[in-house]
């Protein structure tokens, strides 16, 4: 890799993700430069986004491709054109075929908002206060050919409040995944990451124990 890391971050919504990796790239906390901002979604607030930014942007509309992989054909043409070393998803709301994959094998990173394997897929947060967790959070994982089951790179917990409801929930999910998924790039830019099996093993040389979190609280610690 060159001394900055080139980044691509595909997005379908409204990119605060994306702000949090502009930011970062911006700021000197990832060493790296978004090259392009890819959405299949010409609404996207992404899109705007990259464009305040000043980052090369572009739509490539799923919409019209008949089959997916030629959606994928398009999408690997642009990634490669900008010599893209990590793929970054952000709220990109299509699923990676195995042709993506092996175009980017072990360079592509999604964040889910959900402690995985915990509630893949959509509406997690619903999910988690429908089951009556005491904790959620997020996931920043490298994407395989499953459903949010690829190897886990971060996670941030989030207790989940009494009064609680989708909305708050997610809010402050998100807040977690602005600080970790630039973490988790940054890693990556620096030759961090290393992959032991299914584990993700940081070697950033400064793994330290975690406190235990228990909600509620224990009665000595309230």
């Amino acid at each position: 890799m060159g001394s900055k890391l080139r980044i691509a971050v595909l997005a379908s919504g409204g990119g605060t993700n994306l702000q949090s990796i502009i930011d970062g790239c911006s700021n000197g906390t990832i060493d790296g430069q978004i090259v392009t901002v890819i959405s299949n979604n010409p609404d996207a607030g992404a899109l705007a986004r990259a464009a305040n930014g000043g980052i090369a942007h572009q739509c490539i509309d799923h919409r019209q491709f008949t089959k997916r992989d030629d959606f994928d054909r398009a999408v690997i043409v642009a990634l490669t054109e900008n010599n893209v070393e990590l793929v970054v998803l952000a709220g990109f709301m299509r699923i990676i075929g195995d042709r993506f994959l092996e175009a980017f094998p072990g360079r592509i990173m999604n964040i889910h908002p959900a402690l995985l394997p915990a509630f893949p897929g959509l509406h997690v947060q619903q999910k988690a206060l429908d089951y009556g967790t005491r904790f959620s959070g997020c996931t920043v994982h490298f994407v395989d050919g499953g459903v949010d089951t690829g190897p886990i790179i971060i996670q941030a917990v989030v207790p989940i409040l009494d009064n609680d409801n989708e909305a708050t929930l997610s809010a402050r999910i998100l807040e977690q995944e602005h600080k970790i998924y630039p973490q988790a790039i940054q890693w990556f830019a620096q030759g961090s990451i290393t992959l032991n099996g299914r584990r993700v093993v940081i070697n950033n040389g400064s793994e330290k124990e975690v406190a235990a979190q228990i909600n509620p609280p224990l009665p000595d610690e309230q």
